[in-house]
């Protein structure tokens, strides 16, 4: 675990003449801003070798220099839960999420989150920023995540996850037929009437791009390999569903299970009974934070998507050879 939190950034021309703390909570945006005070106060946060006060203001050009003992940024209580681990060191733990688990406490999900279950498996996540987590998965998503174990870790990760140099592959199932992959290069935010969900905007929204390409065509359905180059909420099923291909079994961006003509009651079953959006996180590549060598994870299909499939292949026969 680290000993030290270090860090130093130069405010920049756009942050000129603001407060000392507001200043801290843009260019240090892993702690909160009352972490960020109390610091300010000890003289753990200094501006060009002097101490100050949070609301000092603080010129461009300046150095902030962070130097404090790791402390607990998190609340959450461990709860001792079981854990797909796939890998893990003094740096990283990388898991198989299973559809069903939320990742992080929040309204509505106090506890029995993946963070709570990751806290007790490694309490020192309780120093890390958000227990250690750097990209989610929706609840009812399910496949491979990476956790920072370490201050450093976290930091690098985030940084790679900026820089769009991580690299993530997924197993959709779309509703309908596609004849050819493509990419998505759609910007999103919140949708501007239902607050709850994403949606493609033509103005205000956020850069967001997805690559897909057709790994098995169905007659009616087809199974997709995604990879994200953005990394928005909802990003595959916001995208899918604007490219009129929703996911099976997404309630929120595709509605109502949709029937084939003439479909057999094995498969009308299949559709109507699954119980999730049909999106599984199968991969995932990266550069390690330690050793700074590339490194590649992989998980299996879960058994919900694997019969999902194993029905279509018999009840909605391939219309063409797929790879």
């Amino acid at each position: 675990m680290d000993q030290r939190i270090e860090m130093a950034a130069i405010v920049p021309l756009e942050l000129d003449g603001e407060r000392l703390d507001q200043i801290a909570a843009r260019l240090f945006s892993d702690y909160s801003r009352s972490r960020l005070q109390n610091w300010i106060r000890a003289g753990d946060l200094q501006v060009d070798g002097k101490r100050c006060r949070p609301r000092d203001k603080v010129t461009a050009g300046a150095r902030l220099e962070l130097a404090a003992d790791p402390v607990a940024e998190i609340s959450w209580r461990a709860q001792p839960m079981a854990l797909d681990i796939l890998y893990e060191d003094d740096s990283i733990i990388v898991l198989d999420k299973p559809a069903g688990l939320v990742v992080h406490p929040a309204a509505g999900h106090a506890d029995g989150t993946l963070v709570n279950a990751l806290l007790d498996h490694a309490p020192e996540l309780a120093c890390v920023p958000r227990g250690g987590i750097v990209h989610r998965l929706d609840r009812d998503t399910s496949g491979i995540m990476v956790v920072a174990r370490t201050l450093t870790a976290h930091h690098d990760l985030v940084a790679q996850l900026q820089a769009r140099t991580v690299s993530r592959e997924y197993c959709a199932v779309c509703i309908g037929a596609m004849t050819g992959g493509g990419t998505v290069d759609a910007p999103m935010g919140r949708h501007p009437r239902q607050r709850k969900k994403m949606a493609v905007l033509a103005a205000g929204g956020k850069p967001a791009i997805t690559h897909y390409r057709v790994a098995t065509r169905f007659r009616h359905h087809t199974r997709i390999v995604v990879n994200l180059e953005t990394g928005r909420t909802h990003q595959i099923r916001v995208h899918m569903a604007y490219r009129r291909f929703p996911l099976v079994g997404d309630p929120v961006y595709g509605g109502r299970p949709r029937i084939p003509p003439g479909a057999s009651a094995e498969l009308i079953a299949a559709l109507r009974g699954f119980p999730r959006q049909a999106l599984h996180a199968r991969a995932l590549e990266l550069v390690h934070p330690a050793s700074g060598e590339p490194v590649q994870f992989a998980c299996p299909l879960p058994d919900d998507l694997r019969d999902l499939l194993a029905v279509l292949e018999r009840e909605d026969p391939v219309a063409s050879d797929g790879q």
